[in-house]
């Protein structure tokens, strides 16, 4: 997949050297040949993303990467001032200058009265934290940025997926640790000091250095932020949006497998599908909710797992029959009445079998009991 995007973080911001170090790590991707060096007119009269000097921090580094990504902003110069005359002549202004206008692109979120949100900007979103700069620009340019990336049309069905994604799993936490919003009320039991807002805030100058120039500092913030959100985007891509269509299918093929709809098949085992599966029988409006799902282990034979109350609990819809659990191999199959039975696990959650057959047999069988 061409990730347009990166040309503009290898060109602007890295060496060649750094740029195929930074995306080795990242995914199989294959990036193109960066373009060639602007004429000297041409780089004089380059689009400029203005934003604070001084410390920085994760949000409005994030807020320049994603806005270099953008055709119109791949060779924007990062002026960092807080001089009102300097902002002024910028195109785009993130985090410093005191105004909330997309119309002229003023994305700071410091005011007095400011207070937005995914939800308040847009209702048909569930987000009620407060944006950061960073929120902002993904708020306003992320269908944007994610189409360019991914070199797709907005209109492409995956983006509101993705946009959504990226939000809830990426952009959300830089928007709550930037406003100072915990995750939960009361004291924690430890603290977090290795997520990205942390490590972009170690790249400032200690305060006892000599040198307080934080101007190569916040480049390599943007470098991190960078490759950090297109390796999760890469993987939301290429990975969890994957996942999400093989449920997806097993869920419109769920009546074939078991005429109760209470039981769905995945093509393939080691897929992640309990957040998919809550997600879809939401939008699906499903009034049968699934109790079991069937799939390959690696060893090709099959298990049989219950679906839990929610995505993080152990609390099942309706667990394997009290009888079994504990039990395996011949005294399993000859207490259930079924062959080929492997295990079942002593709390309950999840049996095997040597073939498919065997363990839609024991689902079956675990609905009626």
């Amino acid at each position: 997949m061409l990730l347009r995007g990166w040309q503009s973080l290898a060109v602007c911001l890295l060496s060649r050297h750094q740029f195929s170090n930074l995306i080795a790590g990242v995914s199989p991707l294959l990036m193109p040949e960066g373009p060639k060096r602007p004429r000297r007119e041409e780089r004089l009269m380059a689009p400029k993303i203005g934003t604070h000097n001084g410390t920085f921090h994760c949000d409005e580094a994030l807020a320049c990467y994603l806005l270099r990504t953008l055709e119109p902003y791949r060779d924007a110069e990062i002026v960092r001032t807080r001089d009102p005359q300097l902002l002024a002549e910028c195109d785009v202004v993130v985090d410093v200058g005191g105004e909330y206008d997309p119309s002229r692109h003023r994305y700071d979120h410091h005011q007095r009265a400011f207070c937005e949100t995914m939800h308040s900007l847009f209702p048909e979103k569930p987000w009620s934290t407060k944006l950061s700069s960073a929120g902002l620009v993904y708020a306003h340019f992320g269908n944007q940025i994610l189409a360019t990336l991914l070199v797709t049309e907005e209109e492409d069905p995956i983006i509101p997926v993705l946009y959504d994604k990226m939000y809830e799993s990426f952009v959300e936490e830089i928007d709550a640790i930037d406003n100072g919003i915990s995750q939960y009320d009361g004291e924690p039991r430890y603290s977090v000091t290795t997520n990205l807002s942390s490590r972009v805030g170690h790249l400032n100058p200690r305060w006892n250095e000599q040198d307080q120039d934080t101007e190569a500092g916040f480049r390599k913030a943007m470098e991190l932020v960078g490759a950090e959100f297109v390796s999760r985007l890469d993987f939301y891509h290429r990975s969890w949006l994957p996942a999400r269509a093989l449920v997806e299918n097993a869920i419109k093929d769920r009546l074939q497998v078991d005429v109760s709809g209470e039981v769905i098949v995945l093509a393939q085992g080691g897929c992640p599908w309990k957040e998919h599966l809550f997600q879809l029988e939401r939008e699906l409006n499903l009034e049968k909710h699934f109790k079991y799902v069937l799939y390959p282990d690696q060893s090709a034979q099959w298990r049989v797992q219950c679906v839990p109350t929610g995505p993080s609990t152990f609390q099942n819809r309706l667990s394997l029959p009290e009888d079994w659990r504990g039990l395996r191999a011949d005294e399993l199959s000859s207490v259930s009445g079924i062959p080929g039975c492997i295990f079942v696990h002593v709390s309950g959650f999840i049996g095997g079998n040597e073939t498919q057959e065997g363990a839609l047999e024991m689902a079956r069988k675990a609905l009626r009991s």
